[in-house]
């Protein structure tokens, strides 16, 4: 592997280009290996690990007793971490690393798998199941992983992705402006708006603002956007706005007045009140969290 910044290490994996995947089966006291990317898409399933912490992007989060999240995004680091441990059970951690063509395009454009490319499109920012969902694909992957050779295991991972794209209660978890390069629109005027919030995002910007650049009125432009995205237009400013304050939280040693003020935000306890919301921790708290896993590994 290689140090991608002073923080994150590029993981160079065994997974070879003869080979679909690789399934790794571990079990250990702790989490011991630093936050990462690699080129490869990442299953990584993780039993007895409740209190530990997940790092996805510009996500914190404690994981519970049962973890299973999904990676697709090679810029995306990530890491598992603790920063407390007295469990008195050994952690089970099965992970799955498959290459990116494992379904090519012309595959996930098929009817029967637009479910996949969907997941897969969700899970560049990384995204988790719930524990219901864990405990019904739970017997497909400790079975992949007790026979991963041959064609048929090829399928079998194919299943357990596709099971999974039907999961109603699937969370992402890195914000999605947290890294600008692998934003998707299936809109034109979407595309539009979104480039120039993205460029003037420190700037103030208003409803009249976007509205009038796609030739629409507020009230239209509301409910376009609530439509096509699923946020309306406060809430989508201000997730472009937190990405790149993470970032800066994450990679920078400004001080967070500053970074609310460079990031638009019109004042400090605004941006605190609006990334709490968000995160479910003050900005100062979050780059502590952050911190604290890489002191840990």
């Amino acid at each position: 592997m290689e140090a991608l910044k002073s923080s994150v290490l590029r993981e160079v994996t065994p997974l070879s280009e003869q080979d679909c995947f690789m399934i790794f089966s571990r079990v250990k006291k702790e989490f011991t290996f630093p936050i990462h990317v690699h080129k490869e898409y990442e299953l990584n399933f993780i039993e007895n690990a409740a209190g530990a912490k997940r790092v996805v992007g510009d996500s914190v989060e404690e994981i519970g007793e049962l973890e299973l999240t999904l990676i697709a995004n090679a810029n995306l680091e990530h890491g598992w971490f603790d920063y407390k441990n007295d469990r008195t059970q050994d952690i089970k951690e099965i992970t799955i690393q498959f290459h990116e063509d494992l379904m090519n395009e012309q595959l996930l454009n098929k009817n029967q798998f637009r479910s996949v490319k969907e997941l897969f499109e969700k899970a560049a920012y990384g995204v988790t199941f719930s524990r219901e969902t864990i405990q019904k694909i739970k017997p497909q992957i400790h079975s992949l992983a007790s026979e991963h050779e041959g064609a048929h295991s090829v399928l079998k991972l194919i299943g357990i992705l596709y099971d999974l794209s039907l999961s109603k209660d699937m969370k992402e978890l890195s914000s999605r402006s947290f890294n600008t390069t692998i934003q998707h629109y299936d809109s034109r005027r979407i595309e539009r708006v979104y480039n120039y919030m993205l460029k003037n995002y420190n700037q103030e910007i208003s409803l009249a603002d976007v509205a009038n650049l796609i030739g629409m009125t507020e009230v239209s432009f509301s409910r376009f956007l609530k439509k096509r995205t699923g946020r309306n237009f406060i809430d989508s400013l201000n997730d472009i706005r937190l990405g790149h304050a993470t970032r800066m939280l994450l990679d920078t040693t400004h001080s967070i007045a500053e970074i609310a003020i460079q990031c638009g935000f019109n004042n400090l306890s605004n941006f605190n009140r609006i990334f709490k919301k968000k995160k479910q921790c003050t900005p100062r708290e979050f780059r502590e969290n952050y911190n604290e896993s890489k002191f840990f590994l």
